[in-house]
């Protein structure tokens, strides 16, 4: 079992803000919220192994500019919401959507809009309500998340869990992402014990090892039972269990989930790369069965050899190729308000301010032509570029009139290009 360490609740030391942390992107904003102390420490010695809970004045400030229960009113009253954007549970029961949903009046044909009156009373009656996908509609946490990705390297969801007082939505589980929870308002109780399926993979839920999980939590010492208060953050690793309950109020938390990538997503990957080999595409032998041991066993070591030759003679290349395809795109980048891009591109002149669209991922490739490979695509330019270019990736504002070895006009047609492509966007700097 992963080792919970001695008093896991105690935080490490401060940290100090002007070392960046080995193995993490630049000064980490957004993680540093999730996470007291020294984040190099967090990295190597927390990270997927240990609960960590962090007190409000270790961190550097409170989460009501994020969240808060009159946003919690605004999205369930005002904003239209749909499901699956919203679930009510009770006791680990999740209540069925048309209990809360209904339609949604003139001009709007649509069955499953959120109906606040519903809401409402079941609330009121002790039912949990878990807003989903906040990372998508709610714009304090849009940018939150979007920074929390490019610190963590790691895609990101984000959800609320509003609980009524002496209330539990959900029993004791593991999730299969790790977790950062940031309580927002109230106070809740949080019991978290070890895992009973070590770093469990997406296709591997809790249902799947369900007595194992209650009679752990109703058996073993827990590695966290602390009260969460507002400001304060725990970080629970994917497979450790866990459960809570609001105490004398109203209770609202974020659960940060961040969508770990793991080394069996390599193994996915090198395996999608045997579909490159002949030999491994060959039909299996007509009239073969293959849920029959003996049969395998005929063919099985051919098969394996000729795999294993495949993963020996992978390259890098190959595989950050389909890797990039895969989970560059697990966030989403910073918003795009179309019309005033558009009016940006069209405004474009020497002295226009521009930098990279946050939360974006890409690369540079030097050569002729230049490659800058994009979460979707790639995009090619002439070798004359190449400076400018990397200059204009590289997260830093940037002047047109200033970018090295090209004229103004060519440096007005390589922005241009990147804003169209909505790579780069213009500040208000």
């Amino acid at each position: 079992m992963p080792d919970a360490g001695p008093n896991p609740a105690n935080p490490a030391p401060a940290a100090d803000a002007a070392d960046p942390p080995d193995g993490l992107r630049g000064e980490c904003p957004a993680l540093r919220r999730c996470v007291a102390g020294d984040l190099g420490e967090f990295a190597s010695s927390y990270w997927g192994r240990r609960s960590l809970l962090s007190h409000s004045p270790d961190l550097p400030a409170p989460y009501d500019d994020l969240f808060s229960l009159e946003a919690v009113d605004e999205l369930l009253s005002r904003r239209g919401l749909r499901t699956p954007f919203l679930r009510i549970a009770k006791n680990g029961s999740v209540v069925g959507d048309s209990q809360f949903t209904g339609p949604a009046g003139v001009g709007a044909e649509i069955a499953d809009q959120v109906r606040d009156d519903k809401v409402a009373a079941l609330f009121a009656s002790g039912h949990t309500v878990v807003l989903q996908a906040l990372h998508r509609t709610w714009p304090a946490l849009v940018d939150f998340s979007t920074q929390l990705s490019a610190d963590a390297g790691h895609p990101v969801q984000i959800n609320a869990y509003i609980t009524p007082a002496e209330s539990q939505g959900f029993s004791a589980h593991y999730d299969v992402h790790d977790v950062f929870v940031l309580q927002v308002a109230g106070e809740k109780h949080w019991t978290v014990h070890e895992p009973v399926h070590v770093d469990p993979l997406r296709n591997q839920p809790w249902t799947d090892h369900a007595q194992a999980v209650a009679a752990a939590a109703r058996d073993n010492a827990p590695v966290i039972d602390e009260v969460l208060r507002p400001g304060d953050a725990l970080y629970v690793p994917r497979g450790f269990l866990h459960s809570a309950k609001a105490l004398g109020g109203v209770s609202a938390h974020l659960t940060v989930g961040m969508h770990t990538l793991t080394r069996y997503l390599l193994v996915q990957e090198l395996a999608a790369l045997a579909a490159n080999q002949p030999a491994l595409r060959t039909a299996l032998p007509l009239g073969f069965d293959p849920g029959d041991p003996d049969q395998l066993a005929q063919i099985l070591p051919e098969v394996a050899e000729q795999f294993a030759q495949q993963i020996r003679s992978a390259t890098p290349d190959a595989l950050a190729g389909r890797l990039r395809r895969r989970t560059w795109s697990g966030n989403r980048p910073a918003p795009l308000p179309p019309l005033a891009h558009a009016a940006s591109i069209a405004s474009l002149s020497v002295g226009t301010t521009v930098r990279l669209r946050p939360g974006l991922r890409c690369r540079v490739v030097p050569g002729d032509p230049v490659v800058l490979q994009l979460p979707d695509r790639t995009i090619t330019f002439p070798i004359s570029t190449e400076a400018a270019v990397t200059e204009l990736t590289s997260g830093a504002d940037c002047k047109v009139g200033n970018l090295p070895n090209l004229t103004d006009a060519d440096q007005l047609v390589l922005v241009r290009r990147l804003l169209t492509e909505a790579v780069l966007v213009a500040t208000t700097s």
